[in-house]
């Protein structure tokens, strides 16, 4: 706390709502935490003139009056960063709510305060560093077992840097015991485990680099055609019941990243209480571990105070930023940007700001660029590569795309999967619709396709051609009816359904396929698309369609993705032989009639 700050004199003088208005404020600073009232609530300094304030509280404002005292902090709203995050459930602001359940219950108490991290308990510390040692912000001075699948790098904080001139033994500290001196041009600075950082700021980088490498997420649709790179952003839209929330469920389940930091915004309690319920049973595919081991989970649900709504984005990204710095390649998982943006429409409102498209502030689109661009692959300080690779899901009204968030959103992602409704109707999950979905990162990570799978890049090109095909052709079947189409038209039709029923369509129950592996996605790819390339040859040289579509293997390649798992390589490729085979023997047996 500043010396000004502990002797400013500040009263409320307004309340509307989570905004307050105080005066006797000529100390505070823009974004500066105040406490408000006698029992302190947690608020932000938004707008300053003169000695007056207008703070933005976290908290619930209820009966709080006129005249109470407002007592500033001297700091910016920032977390605490240090081993005891991961398999933490926290709310908008850093509360951990399973302490504060312990504590008072299910319900959060008014000016209730816990530390974020565990103070008491003893980590065991490997020292990474030696006296004499010069070190610089970012580098490593040790390491902690955080969990299972975690080790934990204490870093030199950003800004900070100097020689060694004391280290900490191996053994078991707390968070708040010193664990490395560094003589620094302005003296002896002695590090803990853990340091504090704003949220609206984002921590520094040593350079940006290209994303080469896709976030394996184990869903089709998005690995094989719509891919995201590790550090790339994306944004899921979709109208109400089309499956965003599962779609962010399973990907954070299932996708590749070393930490996961999944932010519940605004969403309905229920979805977030089977989020919580569901994360601790589950184990990870990559590792054999409970899942929650590399979770970190931030719950700020629609009936929770709407300013701390607004913060819960940036305290998420915050956290992600501070793994992604230890050289870990983080997935952040936001449900959803539009209740953050109806956060910030109903805060601008109650500051009287001028609104506008649909009552969203002038800011939106500034604060969406804020948020997408703190993803990203990048160069630690420390010298090695991290990434922060962000998903929104986006709620337009209706499911209309040309709302002001889903298009300013637009403007700062590069992957974009398009849920549509009549897939969702049709119980088509995910329902990402392939037409109206689209992925800049394709071209970016073909050649670790290309490595894993050469085949890759062709087969993608060539399926999407047969979807594309097929919806021509669905116009003219609307208007005549399949019949009068040649068979090779035909056969396009019955691929695509192929496609969509065998490859898209992927069940978030079902225990074969609700993970898809990379190599097990291919084979099921090429298995398809074998069928429409050489039944096409075979049509086009005479072989009628109805009694390739009557070959017993064709129902079986479309149940093949529930029959063969991740883990029955060879059973599929016996497959793969037997479809090829029972083609020959098709062929062959036209031939002879021939």
């Amino acid at each position: 706390m500043s010396p000004q700050a502990a002797t400013t004199s500040a009263t409320v003088t307004r309340v509307s709502g989570p905004i307050v208005t105080a005066v006797g404020m000529r100390g505070a600073g823009m974004y500066e935490v105040v406490e408000v009232g006698e029992l302190g609530l947690i608020g932000e300094v938004v707008r300053l003139a003169g000695d007056r304030a207008t703070i933005q509280v976290y908290e619930d404002t209820t009966m709080l009056k006129p005249g109470v005292p407002v007592r500033l902090t001297g700091a910016p709203l920032s977390v605490s960063l240090g081993p005891g995050l991961i398999g933490n459930i926290y709310d908008g602001i850093q509360r951990p709510l399973r302490d504060i359940q312990a504590r008072s219950g299910a319900w959060i108490a008014r000016g209730e305060r816990l530390a974020p991290l565990d103070t008491v308990k003893r980590w065991p510390f490997e020292p990474r560093a030696e006296v004499g040692q010069t070190l610089t912000g970012g580098q490593t001075i040790g390491e902690v077992v955080e969990s299972g699948l975690v080790h934990h790098r204490i870093l030199v904080p950003p800004g900070a840097g100097g020689k060694v001139t004391w280290m900490a033994a191996k053994g078991e500290y707390t968070i708040e015991e010193r664990v490395a001196v560094l003589e620094t041009p302005d003296g002896q600075r002695g590090l803990t485990m853990v340091q504090r950082w704003p949220v609206r700021q984002a921590r520094p980088i040593g350079e940006r680099l290209r994303i080469v490498e896709p976030l394996i997420t184990g869903q089709r649709i998005i690995d094989t055609f719509f891919p995201i790179g590790k550090g790339g952003t994306a944004a899921i839209p979709g109208g109400f019941g089309t499956g965003k929330t599962i779609a962010q469920h399973q990907l954070a389940k299932w996708s590749d990243a070393e930490i996961i930091v999944y932010i519940g915004c605004g969403e309905r309690g229920n979805e977030m209480t089977d989020v919580l319920r569901a994360f601790p049973k589950l184990v990870d595919p990559w590792a054999g571990r409970p899942l929650m081991e590399r979770t970190i989970l931030i719950a700020n649900t629609s009936n929770m105070p709407v300013a701390a709504r607004e913060v819960s984005i940036y305290t998420g990204i915050t956290l992600a930023e501070y793994y992604r710095d230890q050289g870990r390649n983080v997935a952040v998982f936001a449900d959803s940007t539009s209740r953050w943006a109806e956060a910030l429409r109903e805060l601008a409102a109650r500051l009287e700001e001028m609104p506008a498209e649909e009552g969203f502030p002038a800011t939106l689109p500034t604060r969406l660029a804020q948020f997408y661009e703190r993803g990203g692959a990048v160069m630690t300080l420390g010298g090695q590569r991290g990434s922060v690779s962000i998903v929104g899901a986006v709620s337009p009204p209706g499911g209309d795309f040309s709302e002001p968030v889903t298009q300013h959103t637009r403007r700062f992602i590069r992957c974009f999967w398009a849920l549509d409704t009549e897939l969702a109707n049709a119980r088509h999950y995910p329902s990402i619709h392939w037409l109206r979905s689209y992925s800049e990162y394709a071209e970016d990570v073909a050649p670790w396709w290309d490595r894993q799978a050469p085949e890759w890049a062709h087969l993608r090109a060539e399926a999407m051609t047969v979807l594309q095909r097929e919806d021509r052709l669905q116009q003219i079947v609307k208007l005549v009816g399949p019949d009068v189409l040649p068979d090779t038209q035909r056969l396009i039709l019955l691929v695509a359904e192929m496609l969509k029923d065998g490859f898209l369509a992927q069940s978030a129950f079902d225990a074969k396929d609700m993970y898809c592996s990379p190599a097990r996605q291919v084979a099921l790819l090429r298995i398809i698309l074998t069928l429409y390339r050489r039944g096409r040859e075979m049509i086009q040289a005479g072989a009628p369609l109805a009694e390739l579509r009557a070959l017993a293997v064709v129902p079986e390649i479309m149940r093949a993705k529930s029959a063969y798992g991740n883990d029955e390589a060879e059973a599929l490729q016996e497959f793969e032989l037997r479809v090829n085979e029972a083609l020959d023997a098709f062929e062959r047996k036209y031939a002879k009639q021939r």
